[in-house]
């Protein structure tokens, strides 16, 4: 990129109208982008509202396996998001479904989790057990009381020849404390000490829960909301959908700017306030990244978010990350929020 350069921030085309006009649906995560466990995330609420007054339908799509769908639309509902069951998919009900096509009724079924998932796979018929030597499939959900007992359990069973299923595998997931170990970091224990990968991993990234979703409303130009980009982001990529990440959650700056073509998301913003704002006019971008050869220069002056994507259009058209240094006080400030 020539020296001096100013780059402007990438994003689709929402001309004419703001952001969310252009679609027919959201899908929103949960976990990071309305709540953190069960309390409400600022402005989630009002954006939800905001939405249901344009009569744009909503979606809920989670990885998490720990709560029916009945279960979430009743928190949504109680943090004041009003929500119908009919709205919600989660990697439980999908996962259940999927075993369903696969095995027969009444297949034993080793179920590591929450009791949501185990009344998932039983509403669809199979057989839940608690011994590892009659199983023949173990289902891999998050549960926090999930014990040391439960992966010796499942790794006997797998070890004789069960298929071996996982929910999601979110390594993390959001808590008011800050990132906690999710299902995907009980999905790499037991990895490990079997030396081998899930025969499958239901949830995002895998594009079924957004697909779903979409089926159900008969949306055909949907755009999905979500926090990580390594499920949110790159599961409405393979789904063919725009997505919008929102910095409420896991994923930041620092893994935006290192993000692959597959974890790119459409558009960027601090919160769900983003639905609503209009694309900049083109040349309106007062923040500069120079490029120094060993390192790029930062300059200007607007909103923080806005500095964040432009060093995203240099880093994504570089190919690379490199150290980023500030020159003036809005840039320092910029910076500082990024952690970069």
């Amino acid at each position: 990129m020539p020296d001096g350069q100013t780059t402007e921030a990438p994003a689709g085309d929402t001309a004419g109208g703001d952001l969310v006009s252009h679609y027919d649906l959201v899908i929103f995560d949960l976990d990071g982008v309305l709540y953190l466990v069960d309390q409400v995330i600022p402005g989630a609420a009002e954006a939800c509202a905001r939405l249901r007054e344009r009569g744009i339908p909503s979606a809920y799509a989670t990885n998490n396996a720990s709560r029916l769908p009945g279960d979430v639309a009743a928190l949504l509902t109680r943090i004041g998001i009003p929500a119908e069951v009919r709205e919600v998919v989660t990697s439980a009900h999908a996962t259940a479904l999927l075993l369903a096509e696969r095995f027969a009724a009444g297949t034993p079924v080793l179920i590591l989790g929450a009791p949501a998932l185990r009344e998932e796979v039983e509403a669809v018929g199979l057989r839940p057990v608690t011994a590892a030597e009659e199983a023949e499939v173990v289902v891999q959900g998050y549960g926090p009381d999930v014990a040391m007992r439960d992966l010796a359990d499942a790794s006997v069973a797998i070890r004789g020849g069960a298929k071996w299923i996982a929910t999601n595998a979110d390594k993390t997931l959001p808590s008011p404390r800050g990132p906690l170990p999710g299902n995907g970091s009980l999905v790499v224990a037991l990895a490990t000490a079997l030396g081998r990968q899930p025969d499958t991993i239901v949830g995002k990234p895998d594009p079924t829960l957004f697909l779903e979703a979409a089926r159900e409303r008969s949306a055909t130009h949907p755009i999905v909301v979500g926090d990580r980009l390594d499920t949110d982001i790159e599961g409405a990529y393979r789904a063919g959908m725009d997505s919008l990440l929102v910095l409420t959650g896991v994923s930041d700056a620092a893994e935006l700017l290192a993000a692959p073509v597959e974890r790119r998301p459409t558009f960027v913003a601090e919160d769900l306030a983003g639905l609503f704002e209009t694309a900049p006019e083109a040349g309106t971008n007062q923040w500069r990244v120079d490029d120094h050869g060993d390192r790029w220069v930062l300059s200007g002056d607007g909103r923080r978010v806005d500095a964040l994507k432009a060093l995203c259009a240099v880093a994504w058209a570089a190919g690379e990350v490199r150290p980023v240094t500030a020159k003036g006080e809005a840039a320092e400030a910029a910076l500082s929020w990024m952690r970069i």
